[in-house]
């Protein structure tokens, strides 16, 4: 019996992951398909134009890469430096910081 609920176990561990994987892949999509109908009817402006911007003052950081929040309409962009993560919202509509963390 004990050995059963290992085996079930072992596999819930493996499988968990797994199968949650395609939700936050979904979930990704979903956030980029509704950043790009934005930017397509002229609601916010394109991401690289965003990135642009915002690099050049992250010196010493690397950038991880951005998130889109559709009902803030903002992306905030995640930087690493010195094994510290940090992270830039920014008004998809202006271009403007609102926000920086440290």
């Amino acid at each position: 019996m004990s050995r059963i609920f290992a085996s079930l176990l072992a596999f819930g561990l493996i499988a968990g992951p797994i199968a949650a994987e395609p939700a936050f892949a979904q979930q990704r999509r979903s956030e980029q398909g509704e950043a790009r109908r934005e930017m397509n009817a002229g609601n916010i402006m394109e991401l690289r134009d965003i990135e642009a911007r915002i690099l050049p003052t992250m010196r010493g950081a690397d950038y991880l890469g951005p998130a889109y929040d559709s009902a803030a309409m903002a992306y905030r962009l995640k930087f690493i430096k010195d094994g510290r993560v940090m992270y830039v919202d920014v008004d998809a509509r202006t271009g403007k910081v609102l926000r920086r963390s440290r």
